[in-house]
């Protein structure tokens, strides 16, 4: 698998894990969420493997040390990833590399 499908795939799961997140006074958080990650995962997947944000990824270590595992945000990349409502799906993977390496 590549890095852009694993990216891809990892934010496909956690939009697929928002929208079955059953909350009743949410004001559709969890829908915006979900939305947000399905439409980072086909951005992500549409990306070359030589884009500047997948080796900026690669860098901050969420593709392990060598640059060839699954990818893996981390604990507070994770977080940060679950809770994402933003607009665009480049902000999301632009925040990335300095939320893992706060961590």
């Amino acid at each position: 698998m590549s890095r852009t499908e694993s990216l891809a795939a990892y934010l496909r799961a956690q939009g697929r894990r928002r929208l079955d997140r059953v909350e009743a006074a949410d004001d559709g958080h969890n829908a915006r969420c979900a939305l947000a990650l399905l439409d980072a995962a086909a951005y992500a997947e549409s990306l070359p493997e030589d884009d500047p944000l997948i080796e900026m990824l690669e860098k901050a270590g969420c593709f392990g040390t060598l640059g060839f595992n699954e990818f893996s945000p981390g604990e507070e990349g994770a977080r940060f990833i679950r809770d994402w409502s933003g607009s665009e799906p480049h902000e999301l993977l632009l925040a990335l590399p300095a939320v893992t390496a706060s961590a």
